[in-house]
């Protein structure tokens, strides 16, 4: 329990299919190469939407177009941002589509019996077609989005995870768990990591500017490039949370690797620069992460001197809440007690989703402490505020008065 600090809330608001190894350098969890440039400090602050399973859409940085209520057929499995970050498209497991703010509805699967579920999407250039990719390679194509081909009748190794079109829309790679590459249309085989036995499975592909190369990125960040893809660095081994993609830069000289809640580590010329606004799957694997979801459906919850829920909460009383419910994982009631002895130490620069930040008077007096909040991810936070529970970004009143760090339950 702490003081309230002042109200300030910001706006957060197969044709031809080809397998094989070919030339690549990596950065897995073993065997890392060494990268010419480092990762900027984890977190960047960025501009995300962080989506659930079953459709809520929390904003940090950005506007929310809106998200979905009530019960869904399946829940939503992938998300996906437009070419003028004005809207966004949810898709469920089943093949339906639902589109926010700018992002336009041009069909879905949600009536036809899939052979297996949908795991990703991807639109055209132009932002008037999409495709929807199945688990077994199946594709489904919408709007101006072409059919090139797909895995659908053969006998994969490791299931599909995600799909990545070239830049004129005329073609598409998908990418399997184990990294091997399916190319159809205009999209060439660079190599794969189909031979590899992998410390992380594949999650998530990206190409290069020109369509000579791509990247594959594993659920530890560990990198893998291939043709005119450059190698950078990697997340392996450094990543608190699970990575979700590679973003590359618009030159394809620099990248990002961006974990599940928002947190992203910068590389080559990507360093220094604002990633683009991303729509994450926020997924609960951790503790922490059960804690944060818990934390965001306390959202709009009144603040309440003392208040321990469900009416409404204090600024601790959220925290331990939220661990208590998400996580069943318990500490001490009180702000200053929490920073005192809740789990154990970490550093401001290595928190991962559901840890505690705190606010206090004095830094070196942990008797100080006024004030504290559960981190999400991308400097983002969810705290009992001013009048009700919220989103914000950590620095959101400076960083003056932020203890020196942050506690892990």
């Amino acid at each position: 329990m702490g003081r309230r600090r002042s109200t300030r809330v910001a706006l957060i608001a197969v044709a031809a299919a080809t397998v094989a190894l070919g030339p690549m350098t990596w950065g897995g969890a073993a065997g890392a190469t060494s990268a010419p440039h480092a990762a900027t400090p984890s977190p960047i602050t960025a501009n995300f939407w962080l989506v659930t399973s079953s459709g809520a859409v929390e904003s940090y940085g950005v506007p929310s177009y809106g998200e979905l209520s009530g019960p869904l057929n399946r829940p939503i499995v992938s998300t996906l941002v437009d070419q003028t970050q004005s809207g966004y498209w949810l898709v469920a497991s089943d093949g339906g589509v639902f589109s926010f703010g700018d992002a336009a509805f041009y069909g879905s699967t949600g009536n036809i019996n899939l052979n297996q579920p949908i795991v990703g999407m991807a639109q055209t250039p132009d932002d008037k077609g999409y495709w929807m990719v199945a688990r077994d390679g199946g594709i489904f194509a919408f709007g101006d989005a072409a059919f090139y081909g797909s895995t659908g009748a053969i006998h994969l190794n490791r299931p599909i995870v995600g799909m990545t079109p070239t830049s004129d829309g005329k073609g598409y790679w998908m990418v399997a768990s184990d990294g091997g590459v399916f190319s159809f249309g205009d999209a060439a085989f660079y190599g794969s990591t189909g031979n590899i036995t992998l410390s992380q499975p594949i999650v998530n592909m990206a190409r290069t500017s020109g369509d000579t190369g791509y990247w594959m990125v594993a659920a530890d960040g560990g990198v893998f490039s291939f043709g005119d893809a450059k190698f950078l660095g990697s997340s392996a081994g450094t990543a608190s949370e699970p990575v979700s993609r590679l973003v590359a830069t618009g030159s394809s000289d620099g990248y990002w690797v961006v974990q599940q809640n928002g947190t992203m580590a910068a590389f080559g010329a990507a360093v220094g620069q604002t990633p683009p606004t991303q729509a994450l799957m926020f997924e609960a694997i951790t503790p922490g992460d059960r804690a944060v979801l818990f934390a965001f459906q306390q959202l709009g919850k009144p603040y309440i001197w003392g208040g321990n829920g469900p009416v409404g909460y204090d600024c601790s009383g959220l925290t331990l809440a939220s661990w208590q419910n998400g996580a069943g994982i318990g500490f001490a009631r009180v702000a200053n007690d929490q920073y005192h002895t809740a789990g154990i130490p970490v550093a401001l620069d290595k928190m991962a989703a559901g840890d505690l930040v705190f606010w206090g008077s004095s830094t070196a007096d942990w008797t100080t402490v006024y004030h504290a909040a559960i981190y999400v991810g991308g400097n983002g936070i969810v705290e009992s505020t001013g009048d009700h529970v919220q989103l914000n970004l950590i620095d959101q009143w400076g960083m003056t008065d932020i203890m020196p760090s942050g506690r892990h339950p």
